[in-house]
């Protein structure tokens, strides 16, 4: 059935395509003329010619085989894999031959913090070691001026 639907729908398309080429152009499109006269589309009302009419039939068929294929397609679906459906099975993901942390960070040797002091703290000493005596933060540099 979903066969026979596709094959309208795609035979509806080449038709709607080969319709839509064979009408007159209204003008203005690409600058070419060829309109012309008092029948373009801002007269009063254009008459429907056989090509017209076949555009309308053509157009809603189309659309009446597109929204028929979505609701076969979305009936058919179960929502399985695509590799269910071929019944291959999928391989099994491999292990990394070291293990990894838990944390993307190179292991430290103490438990000293990851960043480093702030610039007006001056340097902390590190944990474990007694502070040094007679040394205090470095203080800001003068600014140079230019005379």
């Amino acid at each position: 059935m979903e066969n026979v639907i596709l094959t309208i729908h795609l035979i509806l398309a080449l038709l709607l395509i080969g319709v839509v080429l064979l009408q007159r152009s209204e003008g203005g499109g690409l600058g070419m003329g060829g309109g012309g006269g008092g029948n373009g589309v801002m007269s009063g009302r254009a008459a429907a010619t056989a090509l017209t009419k076949l555009t309308w039939i053509f157009a809603a068929g189309f659309i009446v085989t597109s929204v028929t294929l979505t609701i076969i397609a979305a009936r058919s679906a179960d929502g399985g894999s695509v590799v269910d459906q071929f019944g291959g099975t999928a391989p099994a993901a491999q292990q990394p031959a070291a293990p990894l942390g838990s944390d993307l960070l190179p292991p430290t040797g103490t438990d000293a913090p990851l960043a480093p002091p702030r610039a007006d703290q001056g340097t902390a000493p590190a944990e474990g070691t007694a502070p040094v005596e007679g040394t205090a933060p470095a203080a800001p540099a003068a600014p140079a001026t230019n005379n």
